[in-house]
């Protein structure tokens, strides 16, 4: 379908609401949801909250063969999930330090057998223990092995990737392992490691053809000494505790990460919506499935068209890439001065000419899920019609930080 016709196709099947909103296409998403289970060749996916952060949509992706269970951002957020009926099997993908919710976690059985939290220190024990008092209840626990490159035979002084675990090596995993299994009131149940600098960082960036050879080189790298390393990990941890999963990967890292014979789970959400920061990967395009649409309100001269508001950057470092990019009509572009901004943002290009005050510019967004932070519904349209309007996180009334 040509991008006029993608163009028409969205905007007869919206014509009944005011801009600003925002769609989801679900020939997309389900397009997007096929291409993922392809790529993860057999290994299941969990999916990623943060990268959807709506439950009709996480509820239609765990309706598909090949996706198991949600890694949430928030324990508050998995107790609602799980509330609500969305999932029975949540892993929390980042510890927690609130108190209020790991008092309710320990006093409701049911979600402490779904609710997986994420440690990677004896503090993080400490925490829970100090929150929930002596002689708490088990609560699952998952233990995060930092999966950053370092090229100088370990050490800190050049870590590429996330920072996020102290735990690096067997060793390290070894250590803290043991001193999970002696405390009262831990299960350890998993491993989980996110290569951040291979799954989120695309390898063909569009107009720099040098720092995608640099990429890839370093992803290579990466992959190889991750693999070697996570293998031995996961034996160390295993000779001590029985592991229920070992949880890698993200949606740019899909079949590498699959291919690891140590890893039982990978995760992916951002691939689902295909926001425009994984346009610059080569092994895989997914198709743009969230779309928002913002009206012409002025038309201040010959190429130019102003749209109400828009000014909605992904978070990250600061950039060009973080900003929304106009979509339909083709041809579109930002302006330097003024960007996506606050209530106006201009739009240059000889496609602007042929618009007129009401008409709709789509936009994407840079990151998946910090779109639904901005709308409280989503319109889930089929073909040209819209099948029906979900609400986000935000319209369900829940904000997660």
């Amino acid at each position: 379908m040509s991008p006029q016709q993608q163009r028409v196709r969205f905007d007869s099947a919206t014509e009944g609401f005011d801009p600003p909103f925002a769609l989801v296409d679900l020939d997309a998403f389900d397009h997007n949801a096929t291409e993922l289970v392809r790529r993860a060749g057999g290994t299941p996916i969990r999916v990623a909250s943060k990268s959807v952060r709506c439950r009709a949509l996480l509820e239609r992706v765990l309706a598909v063969p090949g996706y198991a269970g949600l890694m949430t951002y928030s324990l508050a957020e998995a107790m609602w999930l799980f509330a609500e009926g969305t999932c029975d099997d949540l892993l929390v993908g980042y510890p927690t330090t609130d108190r209020a919710t790991l008092q309710k976690l320990a006093v409701d059985e049911a979600a402490r057998g779904a609710i997986t939290i994420m440690v990677d220190s004896v503090d993080h024990l400490d925490l829970v223990d100090d929150a929930l008092g002596p002689g708490h209840p088990d609560i699952r626990v998952c233990l995060e092995l930092d999966a950053s490159w370092r090229p100088l035979n370990g050490s800190r002084r050049l870590h590429v990737g996330p920072l996020r675990s102290p735990v690096h090596t067997a060793a390290q995993a070894t250590e803290l392992t043991r001193r999970i299994i002696d405390r009262p009131g831990f299960t350890l149940v998993g491993i989980m490691a996110y290569e951040g600098q291979i799954a989120g960082i695309g390898d063909a960036p569009p107009g720099n053809p040098l720092r995608g050879m640099a990429v890839r080189w370093m992803q290579g790298k990466s992959a190889a000494e991750l693999a070697e390393r996570r293998a031995a990990v996961v034996a160390a941890v295993r000779a001590l505790a029985p592991l229920e999963f070992v949880n890698g990967g993200g949606t740019g890292s899909l079949e590498l990460t699959s291919a690891e014979k140590s890893v039982t789970e990978v995760a992916a959400g951002s691939g689902l919506l295909g926001p425009t920061l994984f346009d610059g990967y080569r092994s895989f395009q997914p198709r743009p499935a969230a779309l928002f649409a913002l009206p012409v309100v002025r038309r201040p001269g010959p190429n130019v068209a102003t749209l109400f508001t828009g000014g909605y950057p992904a978070s990250g470092p600061i950039g060009e890439d973080r900003l929304p990019s106009p979509y339909l009509p083709a041809g579109l572009k930002l302006t330097k001065l003024e960007a996506a901004g606050e209530v106006q943002t201009p739009v240059t290009g000889k496609a602007a000419d042929r618009l007129r005050i009401g008409d709709r510019v789509w936009m994407r967004h840079a990151k998946a899920g910090e779109l639904a932070e901005r709308f409280r519904e989503f319109h889930l349209i089929r073909g040209y019609q819209v099948e029906r309007s979900a609400p986000t996180y935000r319209g369900e009334g829940q904000a997660f930080g």
